[in-house]
């Protein structure tokens, strides 16, 4: 039941917001590429992958299209590193896109008080937290 409500609550933010990304010419898939791009200007197909969930063709193809659509370059890189850029049009996209983000997350968390918002950031941090990370075993099950 609560990883359902978690979901319920997941999936609702994102259609919300992949729908109000629309309206500035972009899409959540493609929004949170250039967030990553963002992060980690020059990075691989293979760390932005990582970063937004996604398999390194699934990136390798969303890049592609934020190519053809002038929002990022790619580079040469050391060796066979292909190294990624927002243009100042991606940037642009961002900035539109951040601000929509944030207006939906307003009115998603609007329900929860300021400590209940921090509480739940608190608490999802800590059951998305990495126990290799932390020197713990995976719990028993889990490898």
């Amino acid at each position: 039941m609560l990883g359902r409500a978690v979901k319920q609550a997941q999936y609702r933010q994102h259609r919300t917001l992949d729908s109000r990304l629309s309206t500035v010419g972009t899409t959540l898939a493609q929004w949170d590429a250039l967030r990553a791009i963002s992060r980690s200007p020059g990075a691989t197909a293979r760390t932005l992958a990582a970063a937004t969930f996604q398999s390194e063709q699934a990136f390798g193809a969303l890049a592609g299209r934020l190519v053809t659509q002038g929002l990022i370059e790619r580079r040469p890189g050391r060796g066979r590193r292909i190294d990624h850029h927002l243009t100042p049009a991606g940037e642009e996209v961002l900035e539109a896109g951040h601000r929509v983000a944030d207006e939906v997350l307003a009115v998603t968390f609007t329900a929860l008080s300021t400590a209940e918002r921090a509480t739940l950031l608190n608490l999802l941090r800590r059951i998305g937290a990495d126990p290799a990370a932390d020197g713990n075993p995976a719990p028993p099950g889990h490898t």
